[in-house]
């Protein structure tokens, strides 16, 4: 952001209202739009970040505004379009689960098959929100011990051993069984927002910054980005609207929620008699 300012010539404060305004206005827009979605393959996942500082530190750290720790990001995409369908913001409990899988199940439109990872908390999650209307399937990946703690140990992964394949509901389909696209997409994110980045000083300093960032993110990744794969947005291939969008149809969702301004009392001179 302060990147921003300086090659716009604009005050810092000028790009963080601009950064609200968007935010709110996109969220506002994907919570109203993305409804009744008709998909046949759903993918799940959760991505980390930090606000301010992580856990291990923020509790020592000096004003330290509320939120601030670690942050997981939980997505869920439509295998077949690449639309996000929903996004929770918050920790990697069973409760921001069950937030998650709620707000997942309110977009759809019809049953569909879903995988997620094998984390315990998606259990509940699913359980609370589709009953038995659904095909559910986890994929636990299996992966080796690097040994010591060691700097390969730190940023190298550990060594990939295989996948297991569980069905938890219904019955899903075994062969679509997978969280590749999500996880791509969890790749996309942290390659083109400076606040997931690893081991570098862009991360969030507010959660309210982070929230609004990924609000405009998806939007963007919805209604503006093009799939090659597809030729069309993901919301033109799930079929939620028609229009190919740019960054000028978010500027007028902005525009659009900006509160008109206030008439002014006309100027009158003081009597100087």
């Amino acid at each position: 952001m302060r990147s921003i300012s300086r090659m716009t010539g604009v005050s810092i404060n000028t790009v963080s209202k601009l950064l609200v305004d968007a935010g709110g206005a996109c969220a506002a827009y994907h919570d109203e739009t993305v409804r009744n979605v008709s998909a046949q393959r759903v993918q799940c996942d959760e991505i980390w970040s930090f606000v301010y500082a992580k856990d291990k530190n923020f509790k020592t750290a000096k004003a330290a505004p509320e939120g601030s720790g670690d942050v997981w990001t939980w997505t869920a995409i439509d295998a077949d379009s690449k639309m996000i369908l929903s996004y929770e913001v918050g920790d990697r409990s069973a409760a921001t689960a069950i937030e998650f899988m709620d707000d997942l199940c309110r977009r759809l439109a019809n049953r569909v098959q879903l995988t997620t990872d094998g984390h315990k908390a998606y259990l509940e999650a699913v359980e609370r929100a589709f009953g038995g209307d659904i095909d559910y399937a986890m994929l636990v990946k299996l992966y080796g011990d690097l040994g010591s703690k060691t700097a390969e140990r730190k940023y190298s992964p550990a060594e990939y051993t295989g996948i297991k394949e569980r069905r938890v509901e219904g019955k899903p389909d075994m062969a679509h069984v997978s969280t590749s696209y999500v996880e791509r997409q969890n790749l996309t994110m942290r390659m083109g927002m400076r606040r997931f980045t690893r081991l570098a000083n862009g991360f969030s300093k507010k959660l309210e910054n982070h929230l609004h960032m990924l609000s405009l993110y998806f939007v963007h990744h919805n209604f503006v980005r093009m799939q090659k794969s597809l030729r069309m947005t993901p919301a033109m291939a799930v079929g939620v609207t028609d229009t190919l969008h740019d960054m000028e149809w978010i500027v007028g969702l902005i525009d659009a929620r900006a509160p008109a301004p206030k008439k002014r009392e006309p100027y009158r001179k003081k009597d100087l008699n």
